[in-house]
């Protein structure tokens, strides 16, 4: 009898489990709204599976509609309440639902959305994500409901002793905050000398963009396309040198290379690259190449205001 048993819930397990898996897969496609259909069916047939309601409030979340994933994940932390994910993920949408209401109302959800985050950090000490929004809550909130720069680097600091490139990049990320340039600059660059990830590459070359210095930008994207071979930071580096009308060669040459290996995966669709070239040669005042290069971006984009804006400068030289 009890292999009758087994032989006739297998395959409900196997068809639970490819919903689970059916949804998994609709998330990385980014296809949200199918994978929240999915988990509708799913968690209405399986109330109690912590997986599936998870997974729900996932696709909730990344369709920004938090109250619904605000709903799931507090299912989650009073089931499971030693989970410290349970928790985080709890307190992010809770983060981000009081970003999207009024200040009066924000207050009280920020209030739980710490709580969430602190009862994470207890649970579980390593848990990098959870100390990450406590850099981010505490450097972000008013003083008067709580934010505090030293609690930032706090967490900052516990960031570092599990990982010294999140550490860096977290300190970096205060002293942007807070104004201090120099003190950015310096967490960036050892975040890259630790790690040198692109993403440390690009969060220096924001800090020289915000701060007006295209030059120091453009020598931290061509550093990072030495190490990492990337076509999309061949666009980077001519839409800084089209926006500040620096190094116009050298722009000129990447944007041309990034049209020539352009794939879906690099993101920026070649219309902004033809964008940019037409603003390098008005910079140049080439303005036939100007034109014909802004004529390509409208034609692949005939949308996007800033192009038309952009030919009736080149059509007024």
């Amino acid at each position: 009898m009890k292999y009758l048993y087994l032989f006739l819930i297998c395959p409900l397990f196997t068809f639970s489990q490819s919903k689970i898996v059916e949804a998994e897969q609709l998330i990385a496609k980014k296809q949200f709204s199918k994978a929240e259909q999915v988990m509708i069916t799913y968690v209405a047939q399986n109330p109690n599976d912590l997986k599936g309601i998870e997974l729900l409030g996932d696709t909730y979340g990344h369709q920004k509609k938090w109250d619904n994933a605000i709903t799931n994940y507090k299912k989650l932390v009073d089931t499971k309440p030693d989970i410290a994910n349970y928790h985080y993920k709890y307190g992010g949408a809770l983060g981000m639902k009081a970003l999207s209401v009024n200040k009066l109302k924000a207050v009280g959800i920020i209030g739980d959305a710490k709580e969430a985050f602190l009862k994470a950090a207890e649970l579980d000490p390593k848990h990098i994500d959870t100390r990450w929004a406590l850099v981010e809550l505490y450097m972000q909130l008013p003083g008067i409901i709580g934010g505090s720069k030293s609690k930032s680097l706090k967490y900052a600091n516990e960031l570092e002793n599990l990982s010294k490139v999140d550490g860096y990049l977290a300190k970096g990320y205060i002293y942007e905050y807070d104004n201090e340039p120099e003190l950015a600059e310096k967490y960036y660059k050892l975040a890259i000398k630790e790690g040198g990830s692109l993403t440390c590459y690009e969060k220096l070359t924001t800090l020289y963009e915000n701060q007006k210095q295209p030059q120091k930008a453009i020598a931290n994207i061509q550093e990072a396309q030495d190490k990492h071979k990337r076509n999309a930071l061949h666009y980077q580096i001519g839409k800084v040198a089209a926006e500040y009308n620096i190094e116009l060669t050298k722009g000129e040459e990447c944007l041309h290379t990034y049209i020539k290996n352009y794939s879906a995966a690099d993101g920026v669709p070649k219309a902004w690259a033809n964008y940019r070239l037409a603003q390098i040669y008005k910079h140049k005042k080439n303005k036939t190449e100007a034109l014909k290069y802004i004529d390509l971006a409208i034609a692949e984009l005939p949308d996007i205001k800033p192009f038309k804006e952009e030919k009736k400068v080149i059509q007024s030289l």
